[in-house]
């Protein structure tokens, strides 16, 4: 029969919070209490391994709860910045003293280009899918408005089924 002994001690590095406990698991081991405190810490693994929700597939609930919550907080980012947004461009956030430009030309304005469904979606914050939805749901002139409330610029756009772009509108 062979003999069952333990290997000898082992030195390792643990984290500063854990040492204390460590200290602890080690003078209940040198007491007798190795069994004891092995099936305490397994039991207190599965107890843990229980809780936790470990399904990750794309599918899962867990994933589209996340999700979700993830969308809502982006529609609230997006709307918080379309208040700042407006609020400067109506001016109300105008600063007290006069700026200095920083070059004596006056910059030519850079004119938006026809977008594609996926192009515009992001831009507009919302998805390829949601953007086509709204597409069809509204008239032209609504979705001119709808787009021109959610553009970062307050740029209306619209659909073109000629060229299967949305064109900025002025």
């Amino acid at each position: 029969m062979a003999d069952h002994k333990t290997p000898p001690s082992e030195m390792i590095r643990v984290p500063t919070a854990l040492i204390p406990a460590v200290k602890q698991l080690s003078h209940l081991h040198r007491q007798g209490h190795t069994i004891a405190l092995l099936q305490g810490l397994e039991e207190l693994i599965n107890q843990f391994d229980s809780n936790i929700d470990s399904d990750i597939a794309p599918s899962s609930k867990s994933i589209k709860q996340l999700e979700a919550k993830l969308e809502t907080k982006l529609e609230t980012i997006t709307k918080k910045l379309e208040q700042i947004e407006r609020a400067i461009a109506s001016g109300r956030y105008n600063n007290t003293r006069p700026r200095r430009q920083a070059h004596p030309y006056h910059q030519p304005q850079v004119e938006l280009q026809p977008r594609t469904n996926e192009s515009l979606a992001q831009r507009l914050a919302v998805s390829p899918q949601s953007l086509i939805v709204e597409t069809e749901k509204l008239s032209p002139k609504e979705f001119i408005s709808w787009s021109r409330n959610r553009d970062p610029m307050s740029v209306g756009w619209e659909w073109d089924a000629r060229t299967e772009l949305y064109h900025p509108v002025k």
